[in-house]
């Protein structure tokens, strides 16, 4: 993920001109970390332990996420995107989607940050970060 919104962050910048990158349509359940650490927070309150899965139950594919990425530096992935073989990976899982209902009903917690807003946090704090130190 940090990949995509720093080399959208470059290119928008003229810092880069391609990013490179495997399965574009592998599928992920991507979440904000200050989500999850919420949800680990409800964990420790409870009086039993037990096992939740902690994920937003959204799939997206890598795709989407980098054409969400350059959205927000008013560019089009498709110009940028570049499959390099040596991103592929032999054992590629296509879909990963995570049931987060437990931790609803048990915990009550759901996630409050969407994927747009984890994305355009990422790429703000990358376009700063890249002007700061110019790579």
């Amino acid at each position: 993920t940090h990949k995509v919104t720093y080399h959208a962050a470059k290119i928008a910048l003229g810092l880069a001109d391609k990013l490179p990158l495997g399965n574009l349509d592998a599928q992920r359940d991507w979440g904000h970390a200050r989500d999850y650490v919420k949800a680990m927070w409800l964990m420790l309150q409870q009086e039993v332990p037990d096992d939740y899965v902690v994920a937003t139950g959204r799939t997206t594919s890598v795709r989407e996420f980098c054409r969400l990425a350059f959205e927000c530096v008013g560019l089009k992935s498709d110009d940028y995107l570049e499959v390099d073989e040596r991103y592929l990976r032999p054992a590629e899982v296509d879909i990963l989607l995570g049931d987060p209902s437990k931790a609803k009903t048990r915990l009550g917690w759901t996630p409050e940050t969407s994927l747009e807003g984890l994305i355009a946090e990422m790429v703000k704090a990358d376009l700063e970060r890249v002007k700061r130190k110019g790579y």
